[in-house]
C-alpha cells in the first residue's frame, strides 16, 4: 500500500486513538529510558503530531530543515520538566488535537512561515506535547532516563516525518498527507 494511503487510512481510525496514552499505569511497568522510549509511540496523537512534524520541515527545507525538529524536541523536553513539576495548563489535549490539524494544513496548503514563526510555532505544539508527557510520567519514573527515552523516541518520528517527505518527493502527495493529518487533527479535536 502507497504511504499516503496507509496515512489517510489510519487518519480515519484516530479519533478512537486520539486521546494520549492509556493503559500506563500498571504495576508491572518500569520507567525507564525504554518506557520512556515507547512512551510517544503508545498514542496516536503524540505520533502522528510528531511524523507530521518532520515532513513539515522536509518541506521547508534548507536550515528549517532541522532547526523545526529541534525546537520541537527542545520544548518538549522543558514542558516535560514543567508538566512532571506539577505545571498544568488548561486544555493541554486540545492542544494536542490542534498540532495536528494545524500541522496537517500547513502541509496540505504548503505554508512557509517565516523561519522564527515556524520555530516558534512548533515550540507551542512542543509544550503541549512536553506538558502531557510530564504530567504522565509516574512520580517513580527514572527522571533522566525515561526523559531521555522520549526524547530520542521524538527524535525518531521526527526523522520518520523528514524521510516520508523525502520519499514521497511529489508535492501532490505531500499535500494529500498533509490533508489527512488535518482531518485526524479536526476528528481528534472534535472528540
Amino acid at each position: 500500500m502507497k504511504p499516503s494511503r496507509l496515512l489517510a487510512l489510519a487518519a480515519f481510525a484516530l479519533p478512537a486513538l486520539a486521546h494520549a496514552h492509556p493503559g500506563h499505569d500498571g504495576p508491572d511497568l518500569t520507567w525507564d529510558f525504554a518506557s520512556g522510549a515507547a512512551h510517544p509511540l503508545s498514542g496516536w496523537d503524540h505520533l502522528l503530531a510528531m511524523i507530521a512534524v518532520g515532513l513539515w520541515a522536509a518541506q521547508l527545507g534548507g536550515h528549517r530543515r532541522w532547526l523545526v525538529p529541534a525546537a520541537f524536541v527542545a520544548v518538549l523536553a522543558a514542558g516535560a520538566g514543567l508538566g512532571h513539576a506539577g505545571v498544568n495548563l488548561p486544555g493541554v489535549e486540545k492542544g494536542i488535537a490542534a498540532s495536528i490539524l494545524l500541522l496537517g494544513l500547513l502541509i496540505a496548503t504548503t505554508v512557509r512561515l517565516p523561519g522564527p514563526a515556524g520555530i516558534a510555532l512548533v515550540g507551542v505544539f512542543g509544550l503541549f506535547h512536553g506538558l502531557a508527557h510530564g504530567a504522565e510520567m509516574p512520580v517513580t519514573a527514572g527522571g533522566l532516563g525515561y526523559g531521555a527515552g522520549f526524547v530520542v523516541a521524538t527524535l525518531f518520528l521526527h526523522l520518520v516525518g523528514l524521510a516520508l517527505g523525502f520519499a514521497l518527493k511529489d508535492q501532490g502527495k505531500i499535500t494529500m498527507v498533509g490533508g489527512a493529518v488535518a482531518m485526524a487533527g479536526a476528528l481528534a479535536f472534535a472528540l
